[in-house]
C-alpha cells in the first residue's frame, strides 16, 4: 500500500475541528506539557530534532524558537495540518523543515536525528503500527539519541472523555494502546526506556505520562537512502 492508499486520523480528529485544535489544547494546558518535553530533550547547538506526528507544528515551532541552532523537521500525514504548520512557522519567524508521511515508514537514513519527540501522537496510532513506529525512530537516531514521548495515560489513551473526544477522536486508524509503552519500547531494543514524570491536561482532569528511551544504533537497518 502507497502513502495515497492510507487512512489516517487528522490531527484534530476531524477536518472541522482543525482550526479549534490550537486555542483548546492552549487552553487546557498543552503548551506548557510541550516546554517540558522540550526542557527533557537537553537540546545543545547542532542537534537535529525530527517531531513525529506533528500536526498544526506546536511542539517543532516551540523548539526552534527556543533552541535557533537546532535542525527541526516535522513530519505528519494530514496535509491540512502542516499547512497550518507552515504559516505557524512563517508567523514565528523560524525556518522548520514539514513533510508529509507517516511514523511507521520514516522518509530518512538511518541515523539522521539525535532527538525524536512525539507529541500527544502514539495513542492514535493502529496497534499494529505502534511498534514499527518505534521500530523505525530507533532506526533514525544516532548511537545515543533519544526519544522523548509524551501521551495520554490510561483510558484517556483510548480517547474517553468528551473533551478528548473533540480532539482526539476515536477512529478506525487509531485504536489505542493495546499492549503499555514501555513494553513496545523494549521490544523495539531501546536502552533502558523509562517513564520519567506524570502531568495533566484540564486542569489536572487528564493525566499524561512522559517517556523517554535512548537508541543504541544497534538497529540501523543499513539504509542509506529514503525510502
Amino acid at each position: 500500500m502507497n502513502d495515497a492508499d492510507r487512512t489516517y486520523l487528522p490531527a484534530a480528529g476531524y477536518d472541522w475541528a482543525l482550526p479549534l485544535y490550537d486555542p483548546l489544547v492552549a487552553v487546557a494546558g498543552g503548551n506548557s506539557t510541550r516546554r517540558t518535553l522540550i526542557d527533557r530533550g537537553s537540546l545543545r547547538p547542532g542537534h537535529r530534532v525530527l517531531d513525529i506526528g506533528c500536526g498544526t507544528g506546536s511542539l517543532a515551532v516551540l523548539v526552534k524558537r527556543r533552541h535557533p541552532s537546532v535542525e527541526t523537521v516535522g513530519l505528519d500525514p494530514d496535509a491540512k495540518a502542516l499547512a497550518r504548520a507552515r504559516r505557524k512557522a512563517r508567523r514565528a519567524g523560524v525556518t522548520v523543515h514539514f513533510d508529509q508521511g507517516f511514523a511507521d515508514q520514516l522518509p530518512y537514513i538511518d541515523g539522521s536525528f539525535d532527538r525524536v519527540f512525539s507529541s500527544f501522537m502514539f495513542h492514535h496510532l493502529p496497534s499494529n503500527e505502534q511498534g514499527r513506529t518505534l521500530r523505525e525512530v530507533r532506526r533514525v537516531l544516532t548511537s545515543g539519541g533519544r526519544l522523548l514521548l509524551l501521551d495520554f495515560a490510561g483510558a484517556a489513551a483510548h480517547g474517553h472523555g468528551s473533551f478528548l473526544r473533540l480532539l482526539h477522536a476515536s477512529h478506525e486508524a487509531g485504536e489505542g494502546a493495546s499492549v503499555p509503552v514501555l513494553t513496545l519500547l523494549n521490544q523495539a531494543g531501546f536502552q533502558t526506556p523509562r517513564g520519567v514524570r506524570e502531568g495533566s491536561l484540564l486542569f489536572g482532569l487528564v493525566r499524561l505520562h512522559y517517556y523517554e528511551a535512548v537508541a543504541d544504533g544497534a538497529g540501523a537497518s543499513g539504509r542509506t537512502s529514503p525510502p
